[in-house]
């Protein structure tokens, strides 16, 4: 994939942050505490959904009585020290965002986290001084898997689709992109490991971390 581009989108969790092992830690404490082990597809089913429909999926999927209000509530009671003080970014992250900063390419952060957890990440790695724009899945009406986040990143940064590239873990995240007519490069996470074949036939660069980008 050529370097012609002049804005780049960027997922969080799984993406730029290392911090899957925070939620995987979670849904353990989470569906241990109700006494229930965790599925194996479990983390999959969620990674392209925001809070509040991680949370309808999770009370339906197990018969849970709480609301999606009072789920999301202890998980960020349990998730905020992790974000605030211990995810770290990926191998390269940091220097390739600064990389793409300096060139003048426009950056923007596409997530599916609460704010009350990526606003405090952005600050603790040192990173939000690179992004022009951040974009939650609940601003839009559908979720990853559709390209809508990235259309309104777009919007936001002023540029067309076709001028961006988009940076995920996940499939779903792939192919919503490749869907909006964006190029996709899938960032190698071990919680979307089995499903890397299937992210490879679809994304236009696979790659282990940022290292190797400059």
């Amino acid at each position: 994939m050529d370097n012609s581009f002049k804005a780049a989108i960027f997922d969080l969790d799984g993406t730029l942050l290392d911090s899957m092992w925070v939620w995987k830690q979670i849904d353990h404490d989470f569906l241990a505490a109700r006494g229930i082990n965790v599925p194996d597809d479990y983390m999959l089913a969620v990674a392209h959904l925001g809070a509040y429909q991680t949370a309808v999926y999770t009370a339906e999927r197990f018969g849970f009585t709480e609301t999606p209000e009072e789920m999301i509530a202890e998980w960020t009671k349990m998730a905020i020290d992790f974000y605030r003080d211990k995810v770290e970014l990926k191998k390269g992250a940091y220097e390739y965002l600064e990389y793409l900063y300096n060139k003048g390419v426009k950056l923007a952060v596409a997530t599916a986290n609460d704010s009350s957890l990526y606003e405090p990440s952005l600050d603790h790695t040192g990173i939000r001084r690179f992004f022009s724009a951040v974009v939650n899945v609940d601003e839009v009406e559908r979720k990853k898997g559709f390209p809508d986040i990235y259309w309104l990143a777009c919007e936001k940064m002023g540029v067309k689709p076709e001028d961006a590239v988009v940076f995920e873990d996940i499939s779903q995240g792939i192919q919503g992109a490749k869907d909006g007519g964006f190029r996709a490069v899938c960032v190698y996470d071990e919680t979307s490991a089995d499903d890397a074949e299937k992210i490879k036939e679809i994304a236009d660069l696979y790659i282990e971390d940022f290292c190797g980008m400059i």
